[in-house]
């Protein structure tokens, strides 16, 4: 360990320094090892964290703000620190005799003591304090308007009453919540992420935490909430038209790449579904970013006819170890050691239900049969889907060696219909394709070659993968995106 201590008000810039504190038992069993070593002829500078006079008989450095154990990032005492400089060059935690003969450069200490002995947690380390400390010694100030709220308001019924929320409960984002959740990054808190539609405004990583507190995340899960952001915020993706189309369209977040696992997320049994904290809190942070920043609120700017639960959160990881196939964003053109984000305007999921199947012909097929119907089994090429397939389904592919170019090859081609039974009208029905579309050509495709995608999720028992739709339009109005998490 390292840190500069130049900006601390230190005791001593060279010789031995100890954080103790009276509530220690550890503590006070090296009070003759602090006799000792104070006897020496370097200097040492005893920090006591509780009591001013502790240990007794000694010139004691009483830390009551605790900004001398906070700049040492002190998590145990006693802790025994080499000061060189300004610098630490060396410390030992909790007592441990050898270690602490290592730092002070002394043989023989503490005689007749154990060899060992555990410390105890820092006061650094409680929950209140800790926020307070970071808060107060964070090289930023939050920029964001203070609400203050009563003495009798309850912070999440003002939050409701604000318009804040998504319908469900949020976290208070206390500066001290806010401080920490910008632990997980290292932009600072006023760079600006984007311009956000649909009311243009300045989205900065600040705003982003807010937001991520709000949903419930943790600090690790903010570089993930950034990037999708950032990519929501792009012309192609069109976070604006999704917001404001009377279709159900929500955005579609999948995780690839180191990240997800080092994050917790789950890209295996109820994947899609509740019961994970990244994957519920991520997507629930982009979409309250969205409603917060961007301006996008039910009734407002977002029409929605019925909308989705997935308007709601929608995130999930690639189960990039179990697939028998590459992940999406090494498809679309990163390395398998870049964590990505991909956006996806969709909703669903959708059921695909096939436990009979045992060739990849007959499973392409059924997949075929229920993309179809997407949007209307007489719309073409203005819709694209995510295919979520499962481990049942994907063991099919893999044992007939069956690459992802070629399920979507056999998919597609079961899906390029003749144009008169796509047609408006056909059949008795009036929704369809144009008729002027179907004369100029007698087959039609469901999808664009580039509307189609495969992932791989889900647990191991149930032989049902599911589709997420995309929004009507394709292309025109909204293009996946994938987009690299700065980690």
């Amino acid at each position: 360990m390292s840190s500069n201590l130049a900006s601390t008000h230190l005791p001593i810039t060279d010789g031995l320094l100890v954080v103790v504190k009276d509530e220690c038992e550890t503590c006070h069993l090296t009070i003759p090892v602090l006799e000792e070593l104070i006897r020496g002829e370097e200097p040492v500078a005893v920090v006591s964290q509780d009591l001013a006079d502790f240990p007794p008989g000694m010139e004691v450095i009483h830390d009551l703000e605790l900004d001398i154990s906070w700049k040492l990032s002190t998590e145990t005492t006693p802790t025994i620190y080499r000061i060189r400089n300004g610098e630490v060059v060396d410390q030992q935690e909790g007592w441990l005799r050898s270690g602490w003969e290592r730092v002070a450069a002394v043989n023989d200490l503490g005689a007749g003591l154990p060899d060992q002995r555990p410390g105890c947690g820092s006061d650094t380390m409680l929950p209140e304090t800790y926020q307070r400390l970071m808060r107060r010694h964070s090289p930023h100030r939050l920029a964001s308007r203070r609400v203050e709220l009563g003495s009798s308001e309850d912070p999440m019924e003002a939050a409701f009453a604000r318009g804040w929320t998504d319908g469900l409960p949020v976290t208070p984002p206390t500066e001290e919540r806010v401080a920490t959740m910008l632990q997980g990054t290292a932009l600072p808190p006023d760079e600006v992420v984007c311009v956000l539609p649909p009311d243009l405004a300045e989205c900065t990583v600040e705003k982003v935490a807010i937001n991520a507190v709000m949903a419930g995340c943790l600090p690790e899960y903010l570089p993930v909430v950034v990037a999708g952001v950032r990519a929501a915020a792009t012309s192609r993706f069109n976070i604006h038209g999704i917001s404001a189309t009377t279709y159900f369209t929500g955005p579609v977040l999948v995780v690839n790449g180191p990240i997800r696992p080092r994050i917790g997320m789950n890209s295996g049994i109820n994947a899609l579904g509740q019961g994970n904290r990244a994957n519920m809190t991520i997507g629930r942070a982009l979409n309250l970013v969205v409603r917060n920043v961007g301006g996008a609120r039910p009734g407002g700017v977002d029409r929605a006819a019925l909308g989705s639960p997935g308007k709601l959160s929608f995130c999930f990881p690639e189960d990039e170890e179990g697939s028998p196939w590459e992940p999406l964003s090494v498809e679309r053109g990163f390395s398998p050691q870049d964590s990505t984000v991909t956006l996806f305007a969709g909703h669903g999921p959708i059921e695909i239900v096939d436990q009979r199947s045992r060739t990849p012909e007959s499973l392409a097929k059924t997949f075929a049969l229920q993309l179809r119907m997407l949007g209307h089994p007489k719309i073409a090429g203005l819709s694209d889907a995510i295919v979520v397939v499962s481990p049942e389904h994907a063991r099919v592919f893999r044992e007939a060696a069956w690459s992802k170019a070629r399920l979507r090859q056999e998919v597609l081609s079961s899906l390029t219909l003749p144009s008169d039974r796509m047609v408006a009208g056909a059949d008795g029905v009036a929704e369809g394709m144009p008729p002027h579309l179907a004369a100029a050509r007698p087959r039609m495709s469901k999808f664009a070659p580039d509307g189609l995608w495969f992932v791989h999720a889900g647990g191991d028992a149930g032989m049902f993968s599911a589709i997420i739709s995309g929004w009507i339009g394709g292309a025109a109005s909204s293009q996946m995106i994938t987009m690299a998490i700065d980690s």
